[in-house]
């Protein structure tokens, strides 16, 4: 680890600056709509439009590599995204938000292509897994971060518009400036979705609907705060538990998916998190309920998008897994973009209880679901499952096909090993 970071300290500084970045404008928009007015389900609709600009982006990324390379692409999107963070004080309307949102989603998407083969072109086979762990542990910390930003700041000022926007300004320099060379970008067409399904129903099911969770935690645990009524530093340290969940149990939760049926895992990650949301409504009262089940719900839905992951590669062969995981990474981002107007409709209609209400009904459905498909097809033995690569659900697909390439050289080094 400590030649990661010695050889990769400015990329990953990059990267942390650019997730501080992210962080804090997504919680700060949730508190500063509610101070424009802004009704709850249009707040929904603003922070919808991060997601379907990031699915946007992911998609158009590659070709816009190609066309004029890395730097140039990371450069100017990253001005736009400077840009627009400092506007969203200006253009006090929803449906400005939502564009600027869009903007942002499809700008990120981007930047987390560039930043993310810069990175995985940095490392041998031999640190690989070293690095994707340290550009896991960076995300999670930089979005942790963000809220402290949040909550020492004044949400109804400008300052916490600025800051943001020169976070990530600052983060093109360190990695702008490596020494690493530009990255060859090679895309790869993903499967149909209806191969997918039928390669892992529990895969493709699983990944849309976490992808609902995911952006009920990421976009809408801010507005669901302000709908509450709790305090703008109580917002933050809110938001910051789902992180510090995610950053807990990601490696206790894989090394248990080495070891044993991984439905078995994902169905009790999925009841264990939905019992969490369920405390979460039947104890709202208490401030420390509200953190406890925001770490539990973000300590077992970030490992269930490596968990998910996983499983559908055990039955892959080695060739296919990096289309794959671009059709789940797809299928993750229809939910997502989903997951922002169903909770704001829920929060306008059950008030805040809705939230916790969102989560309960998904992760109780993934859960029934992987129960289900327990009695429809045999599980592979352990011993001819391949590794488990953690990956924070934000990240592109270059991450991930990182991620499985690392896990399946992992499982071949063992295999060949007397």
């Amino acid at each position: 680890m400590l030649y990661i970071l010695s050889s990769s300290w400015a990329l990953l500084l990059g990267i942390g600056l650019l997730m501080v970045g992210n962080g804090v404008q997504g919680t700060l928009l949730g508190v500063r709509g509610d101070l424009e007015g802004f009704a709850t389900f249009q707040m929904s609709i603003v922070m919808a439009g991060y997601f379907a600009g990031f699915l946007f982006g992911s998609r158009a990324a590659p070709e816009m590599i190609r066309r004029v390379g890395h730097v140039r692409v990371f450069a100017a999107l990253g001005s736009l995204v400077s840009a627009a963070l400092i506007l969203f004080p200006v253009l006090n309307d929803p449906w400005a938000w939502t564009l600027l949102r869009l903007l942002v989603g499809f700008c990120f998407s981007a930047l987390y292509v560039t930043s993310e083969s810069w990175l995985n072109n940095s490392a041998t086979n031999e640190t690989r897994g070293q690095a994707l762990s340290a550009y896991m542990i960076v995300q999670m910390v930089g979005i942790i971060a963000a809220q402290g930003l949040v909550g020492f700041g004044d949400p109804s000022g400008w300052l916490l518009f600025v800051i943001p926007s020169v976070l990530v300004s600052i983060s093109f320099a360190p990695i702008l400036l490596t020494i690493s060379p530009t990255p060859p970008y090679d895309d790869t067409k993903p499967m149909t979705l209806r191969e997918l399904y039928n390669v892992s129903p529990l895969g493709f099911v699983g990944m849309f609907l976490l992808g609902g969770v995911f952006a009920a935690q990421f976009g809408m645990s801010a507005v669901f705060g302000t709908v509450a009524g709790l305090s703008v530093s109580e917002i933050s340290v809110f938001v910051s538990m789902f992180f510090v969940g995610a950053l807990a149990l990601q490696y206790p939760l894989g090394w248990l998916s080495d070891r044993m049926d991984r439905r078995v895992l994902i169905m009790a990650a999925a009841a264990i998190g939905a019992v969490a949301a369920f405390a979460g409504i039947a104890l709202s009262g208490s401030f420390y309920t509200l953190l406890v089940a925001a770490f539990v719900i973000g300590g077992v839905s970030n490992p269930l998008y490596s968990l998910l992951l996983a499983y559908t590669n055990d039955f892959l062969e080695l060739e296919d897994m990096a289309a794959a995981s671009g059709g789940l990474i797809f299928v993750n981002g229809l939910g997502a973009i989903a997951g922002p107007l169903i909770t704001g409709w829920m929060l306008d209609q059950f008030g805040p209880t809705g939230f916790f209400l969102f989560i309960l009904v998904l992760l109780s459905a993934t859960a029934a679901y992987a129960a289900w498909r327990m009695t429809q097809r045999a599980a592979p033995s352990v011993e001819d499952t391949g590794a488990y690569a953690p990956v924070y659900q934000g990240a592109t697909a270059v991450a991930v096909d990182a991620a499985w390439e690392y896990a399946a050289e992992a499982a071949q080094d063992e295999e060949e090993t007397p």
